[in-house]
């Protein structure tokens, strides 16, 4: 177990976790078989958010799950990628932080997640000045220094990683998020993709300790416009699936947007609030993991690891 120079560096995760109720383990099901995450000549996106914690073993349990992902696509040929969802490393994404907490486990240099990593930041990142830190530890792969938000092809499909920080925080100017979101409908345009991904940090829906955060919806409605597919966020400590969905919220199985929370990466896990947000279709609670992503020719499997191995919510769909 890696230990931090300074208590104090554990005094607030430790309090934090005082005031909280014990986290409730929901009983595993029958495990499902591999091929329910499987489509033949798929590219794979694996990852998760909430990670790195210099006081428990749990991220480096995700990270061993994620690098054995990588090594059996390596051999099978398969291109895939890994992505951060935020809050990458606790307690406040300092460079110390990312050095002692982060690097060996999801930074491990032995391990192939870096040379795949696409990541985004999350609120903690920003406890540290404007993510200067977060900035110079991916360097080119978080996108330009100050925005963080930029895209990439993935096999047969678009993949935008954006900064959610821009929306809900107040060090953000309106130009700043503007920009962000002049950009987005620019590259969704040009996108020749049929199939998008869109990842961030911070949850249009959820029914987890942070909750629902109206502020995403200007995401959402660009994302909606353009025949977005999926949505991947953190911030909440949980696995959390919802049904398709427009901009205002309603079901819509022609045109609407799948989010998936995966704030499982090694951060404490939380329970679900008792109100539990409208469409949620799966929750889980209690279980660190990743979620894997296998995204086909016009359409997408997915489904949440476990770090015992247990493959949780096999889903998937067609692309819009």
């Amino acid at each position: 177990m890696r230990l931090r120079t300074l208590a104090s560096r554990l005094a607030l995760p430790l309090l934090a976790a005082a005031c909280q109720s014990p986290v409730r383990t929901v009983p595993p099901p029958a495990e499902a078989p591999a091929e329910l995450v499987a489509l033949s000549g798929a590219s794979i996106l694996i990852g998760a958010g909430d990670i790195a914690r210099c006081n428990s073993p749990a991220d480096e349990a995700t990270a061993a799950l994620v690098d054995s992902v990588l090594r059996a696509d390596s051999s099978a040929k398969v291109e895939d990628a890994v992505f951060l969802l935020g809050d990458n490393v606790y307690p406040d994404g300092t460079e110390q932080d990312y050095a002692l907490c982060f690097t060996p486990s999801w930074g491990d240099s032995a391990k192939r997640i870096m040379s795949k990593v696409r990541p985004t930041p999350g609120n903690h990142e920003y406890e540290t000045g404007n993510a200067e830190a977060y900035y110079k530890y991916f360097g080119k792969r978080a996108g330009s220094a100050g925005k963080g938000y930029y895209s990439y092809d993935l096999g047969e499909w678009h993949v935008v990683a954006l900064n959610s920080e821009m929306v809900v925080n107040r060090s953000f100017t309106d130009l700043d998020r503007q920009a962000q979101e002049d950009w987005l409908r620019e590259d969704l345009k040009a996108s020749q993709k049929k199939c998008t991904v869109a990842y961030w940090h911070h949850p249009l829906l959820s029914s987890g300790w942070h909750g629902s955060d109206s502020r995403l919806g200007g995401f959402w409605r660009i994302l909606y416009e353009h025949g977005v597919d999926l949505v991947l966020v953190g911030h909440d400590h949980n696995y959390e699936r919802f049904r398709p969905l427009s901009p205002v919220g309603v079901a819509d199985t022609t045109a609407g947007i799948v989010q998936i929370v995966a704030g499982t990466g090694g951060g404490g896990l939380r329970n679900f609030r008792n109100t539990i947000a409208p469409h949620s279709a799966f929750r889980l609670q209690g279980y660190y993991g990743v979620l894997k992503l296998t995204l086909g020719a016009g359409e997408w499997r997915s489904a949440f690891i476990d770090t015992n191995g247990t493959v949780w919510d096999p889903s998937g769909g067609k692309c819009h």
